[in-house]
């Protein structure tokens, strides 16, 4: 399980209908070319699932996103990202940000919480050590560190860009996924697509 690719979480804050087409189409050729996903499912963020929800920029790209050759599924809710129902989920980076930062705090607070559940009392703490490996294998689909990072897609070459808290392991991954993207021919694929509209 790949989870959903969002774009953009922050590198834009500002973004036209015509941009959230173009991640749309980077999105899509990046679950092709590099993780293997055919048609992949496009969303696109919003405050409701219905067709004419949202701010003027949702509404305006809406009909962009429809008209484009890409599989583009409709609106997605914020609450329903984590139930994978798109692959490619399409938003301005500033409100991409702040669902990225909530659900990092979310999964924090949780595993803090967790933490402190299981070790509360010695019963607990059996249960805990019944769980651990379950738990270890969770943590790990989580975390950042072992995606490494993600590429910045609409550059004219190749940027990898990690979280700012990356170690040595993060960064190994980071250059991991370059790797695979230059194997992939992401790029120059992107150019070809983009080149086309």
């Amino acid at each position: 399980d790949v989870g959903v690719l969002a774009l953009d979480l922050g590198a834009n804050m500002d973004a036209k209908p015509e941009h959230l087409l173009q991640y749309a189409i980077m999105g899509s050729i990046y679950r092709t070319k590099v993780q293997g996903l055919k048609n992949p499912r496009v969303g696109l963020l919003n405050v409701g699932t219905e067709a004419m929800k949202g701010n003027e920029l949702s509404k305006a790209a809406y009909s962009l996103l429809e008209a484009a050759p890409i599989n583009f599924i409709g609106n997605v809710e914020s609450r329903d990202v984590l139930a994978h129902n798109c692959d490619v989920l399409v938003c301005d980076g500033f409100a991409g940000n702040i669902m990225l930062k909530t659900m990092e705090g979310t999964a924090g607070m949780l595993f803090s919480t967790l933490r402190d559940t299981l070790t509360s009392s010695f019963i607990n703490k059996i249960a805990a050590s019944i769980l651990r490996s379950s738990m270890q294998k969770l943590r790990k689909k989580m975390d950042y560190k072992e995606h490494g990072g993600a590429p910045l897609l609409g550059v004219n070459g190749l940027v990898i860009k990690c979280h700012g808290s990356s170690d040595i392991k993060a960064v190994k991954n980071g250059i991991r996924q370059a790797k695979i993207a230059i194997e992939s021919q992401l790029i120059p694929s992107i150019a070809a697509e983009i080149g086309r509209k």
